[in-house]
């Protein structure tokens, strides 16, 4: 398998948040520690499932410090510091360096629709304005409305810094093509939980995930599985928790992941504007699959 310089398992870590609709520093820190305890070999901080478009800066680097203060002698911390302004994401992953994170997850920018020259020289700006972090693509279509081709990545991958990339394009075709495309040593991780098994055949090294929240551990069996040749055990494993990945995006993300962790008890509040609960037939449905696997 290649090399996984985050790890095999990431959680793309909730931010918790108060009653009042404030960060939950506190709560933030406990998960975080559950989440290192319980299978997952880094965090991304301030992701999608983080909430990152409605969090300020300031709150973003907060929970940078809190969790890697707290976790960061155990698991690689990753500071979600993508943007659609190339200036403000070398800005907040210029600030990530400083407070001694681990590495940068930079998505596609969003509403833009640069052409691929134009991704290919914002991150190519962002990596060399950061030289001392290594850098995570992040590549999600389905929210950036624009895909960054197998082409462009590749061209990315020879800038020493940029070391990964998240895959979550749905097209194993395209991941393919990348493995085809790029050194060894650039690793490719799973940005669908449902897509990780599929993805190592093609040659990935892992996943960050929403599901790991709950099932870190059996994502951990699951890709060790694999990598002994143990084909069976991990399709197993993968099975069993289809129900889970499906049901974690029954609707917007982290939607259903706030509700299943309120659910085992965590608190991590609700979701900021505009962003709303989980529907009480779909609450059902999810509190169905939690009890299915002993999560509840």
């Amino acid at each position: 398998m290649t090399n996984a310089p985050f790890g095999r398992v990431i959680a793309a870590m909730v931010t918790p948040f108060a009653e009042d609709g404030s960060v939950n520093y506190a709560v933030a820190e406990k998960l975080a520690i559950h989440l290192v305890d319980n299978g997952n070999d880094g965090l991304v901080i301030c992701g999608t499932t983080g909430e990152s478009p409605s969090l300020t800066w300031e709150e973003e680097y907060e929970l940078f410090k809190i969790v890697k203060q707290a976790v960061g002698h155990r698991a690689k911390i990753i500071a979600g510091t993508g943007s659609n302004s190339t200036q403000e994401a070398i800005a907040a992953t210029q600030e990530a360096g400083k407070l001694g994170l681990d590495g940068s997850l930079q998505v596609v920018p969003y509403y833009n629709k640069p052409p691929q020259e134009g991704l290919y020289e914002h991150f190519k700006a962002i990596a060399e304005a950061c030289p001392e972090l290594p850098m995570m693509l992040y590549n999600v279509p389905g929210r950036t409305s624009r895909n960054l081709e197998a082409q462009t990545v590749a061209k990315l991958a020879e800038i020493p810094n940029i070391v990964a990339i998240k895959e979550a394009s749905g097209n194993l075709e395209q991941a393919c093509q990348i493995r085809s495309t790029t050194a060894p040593d650039f690793a490719i991780y799973s940005g669908e939980d449902f897509l990780t098994l599929p993805l190592l055949t093609v040659g990935g090294v892992g996943v960050v995930s929403v599901a790991s929240h709950l099932v870190g551990k059996q994502m951990q069996e699951m890709i060790q599985a694999f990598v002994d040749g143990k084909n069976e055990v991990a399709t197993n494993i993968q099975i069993q928790l289809l129900p889970l990945f499906k049901t974690l995006f029954i609707t917007t993300n982290p939607i259903p992941i706030k509700s299943a962790l309120n659910l085992q008890g965590w608190e991590v509040g609700g979701l900021r504007s505009p962003l709303c609960e989980l529907q009480l037939e779909l609450k059902e449905k999810l509190k169905n699959v939690l009890q299915d696997l002993s999560l509840i």
